[in-house]
């Protein structure tokens, strides 16, 4: 155990100084990058009032779905002290301010945190959302936390960002686009600028991870088949309404998306499969026996979930959330 500790800590001081080097290739410059105030109405212009009703009336094409989607989308994103949190306790990365690591989930956060606030300021414009209901979902999920199954290891952790982060693009692309065709084009240009941001995070994090393939193939191997063999759990699974116990209102949330073809089963495959590819999974060498087995599980497993996936029906039952009003 104390020899896995030591390599891990020796591999990551490794990793944190392409974390340094590359880190603004992952990200955008702070004074020019987009801000939420460029999106909303502008309560300074006299003009503010028209603009509102102009919101809340594209606002009104969207469907229940869309609104319920979003709203998770949003409380998901809110939860960002949880991450954040959860990043700084990763084990065997120096803890230096200045330090590759601690210096990327500080620029990283800043990036994140612009979303909620984004996308709650919208839906509070809508007149279509009870706040109230929203909020305290979304102080629930911070207070509950989350386990997804990486517990403080940084391989585990990578692997699990670059999977969420690829599965939060297409959802918020997704929303974009049906929002497009609901009629709501601001809601449209928001959800494809968070897009835009989740898909540069995804290529940071396969980057990091590319890395620890490169220096320690074996042991990141087998934390990839640990993680798929758990399953990549989504940061909101813990979701949950007024009166509800820990996530039993998130199976509702995903019903939704899967209804909408925001996100599906079919999603998660595809994602599994890039992953494969972008890592060159197939091709790496220095593997050990268990390693090799490992790689054997995974390189099958998007032709076993696709086979369970197309056997999924769509959901069909629907929910009443207590965050929309009618």
């Amino acid at each position: 155990m104390q020899f896995f500790e030591e390599k891990r800590k020796e591999v990551m001081g490794h990793i944190q100084q392409f974390m340094l080097e590359k880190m603004m290739d992952f990200l955008k410059p702070i004074d020019s990058i987009w801000q939420p105030s460029d999106f909303l109405p502008d309560a300074s212009r006299p003009t503010f009032f028209n603009e509102i009703k102009e919101l809340q009336e594209s606002a009104r094409g969207l469907s229940y779905d869309l609104i319920a989607v979003l709203i998770g989308d949003t409380i998901t994103e809110e939860a960002l002290p949880t991450y954040e949190s959860w990043l700084t306790m990763v084990e065997g990365v120096s803890r230096d301010e200045e330090g590759g690591w601690m210096k990327w989930t500080r620029y990283w956060t800043a990036e994140e945190n612009r979303h909620g606030d984004l996308l709650n300021k919208y839906l509070y414009l809508t007149g279509r959302v009870d706040m109230r209901m929203m909020e305290i979902s979304t102080q629930w999920l911070i207070a509950d936390g989350f386990d997804i199954g990486t517990g403080h290891d940084p391989y585990r952790n990578f692997i699990y960002t670059s999977f969420q982060e690829l599965a939060t693009n297409i959802s918020h692309r997704r929303v974009a686009s049906q929002a497009k065709k609901d009629g709501d084009t601001l809601l449209s240009k928001m959800c494809g600028v968070i897009a835009a941001d989740e898909a540069r995070h995804a290529k940071a994090y396969k980057y990091f991870i590319e890395k620890i393939f490169e220096v320690d193939a074996n042991e990141a191997m087998l934390a990839f088949e640990d993680m798929m063999r758990k399953k990549i759990v989504m940061p909101a699974h813990f979701l949950r309404e007024v009166g509800l116990k820990i996530g039993q209102t998130f199976g509702h949330f995903t019903d939704a998306a899967e209804r909408l073809g925001i996100y599906t089963a079919i999603d998660y495959v595809d994602i599994l499969k890039e992953l494969i590819v972008d890592w060159r999974i197939e091709s790496l060498t220095d593997l050990q026996e268990d390693g090799e087995k490992a790689r054997d599980y995974i390189m099958k497993l998007p032709d076993r979930l696709l086979r369970v996936a197309e056997r999924m029906r769509n959901p069909g039952l629907e929910y009443k959330f207590s965050w929309i009003h009618g």
